[in-house]
């Protein structure tokens, strides 16, 4: 133990002198996702850029992501009000009511961020953060490939230090993924994989009510989207489904067509109903808004989109809704993994067929679950899928025992993977009108 201990020290400072020796000479600092940001996008934007910097090097990822936290939140704590490099008016709203917004600088607040980072890496290694004390191993495989599309416009999130990432310390183990399917322009996509996991750490009601936080995550990265677009003048979107597993409940958040599934025991459990114009809800919902539901290949807000909620889409607003759906599950140790995927795959790979594929694949590779997200994309391009793919494994029990499971209470033809009998998993949704 106090080995293990003393080497997690050695690499922690060996991550803080190889991170002091590139701050010292950097000529290049990472180059930030935008030119200027308003307030709200401060903080996603400092995260997301300097944990490209910090993250990967080799150190325990808990530290990556506390040095992240502490550069960003002295960052933070400065008058911001001396970066303001301009003023620029923003048309809101139905009655195009112009309001001014305040842009600041990325390159300046980075600058300034990396010698916070500096400083503090500066003090750490006189005096290392206590570990965090972890309950949970969570074991994740991901892939994401370009497919035949022109662009590739998928992004996923992967952050299983949260609460280190945040400063929350509050002993309630968090860990957050997504899956964001983006269309018309990457610009969507980007935002939301910078900015939803920030909407939900700073909304007032993530300790006390994590689920709804998590929905108005949603809302909130499409508002604060929709003023970029109107100053940028882009009209690009995102569906989206995000996980966060928050102590013994998985919470999970969606807009639009990516979808997530719960797998327990072998078996599937489905948690939402994918937001799609033919939906009959959907379509109330969008005529009521004085829109329209035709088929053109597929059912089509307007004629246009395929999918009836997004992040963005500003030019099928209110009938593109950015208000998600919710559903949260107590989590029994029972169940195996949890597939997060875009609809390039799962428009090729049914829900009934994710176990027996991830099963199979552990089979074949001893229990290693490493590259299964690999094996399940290429099963969706064998299956004909030609759009972005993008999936997402967490494994919420190790792969191997859930091997030794499956191998010990073996699989029927034509019936369930495991059959325990019982009761399964209660899904509570929360669904948007």
């Amino acid at each position: 133990m106090m080995a293990a201990a003393e080497e997690e020290a050695t690499a922690c400072r060996n991550l803080l002198a190889e991170l002091l020796q590139e701050l010292g000479g950097l000529e290049r600092p990472p180059r930030p996702q935008n030119r200027s940001v308003s307030r709200d996008e401060v903080e996603g934007e400092l995260c997301e850029a300097v944990l490209r910097l910090v993250g990967g090097r080799g150190g325990p990822p808990w530290l990556a992501a506390s040095l992240v936290h502490a550069a960003v939140h002295k960052t933070l704590q400065d008058d911001l009000d001396s970066f303001v490099e301009r003023k620029q008016d923003v048309v809101e709203g139905p009655e195009n009511d112009a309001l001014t917004e305040e842009l600041l600088p990325s390159d300046a607040l980075l600058q300034r961020c990396l010698t916070c980072l500096q400083d503090i890496s500066s003090q750490w290694q006189i005096q290392l953060p206590p570990a965090p004390n972890t309950k949970r191993n969570l074991y994740v495989s991901s892939h994401a490939i370009r497919n035949t599309r022109r662009k590739m416009e998928d992004r996923h999130v992967s952050l299983l230090e949260f609460n280190q990432l945040f400063g929350l310390t509050d002993g309630v183990e968090r860990s957050y993924f997504a899956v964001f399917d983006g269309h018309g322009g990457l610009d969507a996509a980007n935002y939301a994989a910078t900015h939803v996991h920030v909407m939900l750490a700073r909304h007032e009601a993530l300790i006390s009510d994590p689920a709804r936080a998590l929905k108005e995550a949603f809302q909130r990265t499409d508002a604060i989207f929709l003023k970029k677009a109107r100053r940028e003048r882009l009209r690009s979107g995102t569906t989206g489904v995000c996980a966060l597993l928050e102590g013994d409940c998985l919470h999970v958040a969606w807009l639009g067509d990516s979808q997530a599934l719960l797998v327990q025991q072998g078996n599937p459990v489905t948690l939402m109903e994918p937001h799609k114009p033919e939906r009959e809800d959907e379509r109330e919902r969008i005529e009521s808004l004085g829109g329209c539901v035709t088929f053109m290949g597929c059912w089509r807000v307007n004629g246009t989109l395929a999918v009836s909620r997004a992040i963005g889409d500003i030019d099928q607003k209110p009938y593109v809704s950015g208000e998600g759906d919710v559903s949260s599950v107590s989590l029994t140790d029972s169940e195996d993994f949890l597939v997060l995927a875009c609809d390039g795959f799962y428009d090729a790979v049914s829900t009934s067929e994710v176990p027996s594929l991830v099963l199979g694949y552990l089979q074949e590779n001893g229990g290693d679950g490493q590259h299964v997200a690999e094996s399940l994309v290429a099963a969706a391009k064998e299956g004909g899928s030609s759009d972005n793919i993008t999936v997402l494994v967490i494994f919420l029990r190790d792969p191997a025992k859930i091997l030794e499971d499956y191998l010990a209470h073996g699989s029927g033809e034509g019936e369930p993977l495991f059959d325990f009998g019982g009761g399964g998993v209660e899904v509570a949704s929360d669904h948007a009108g």
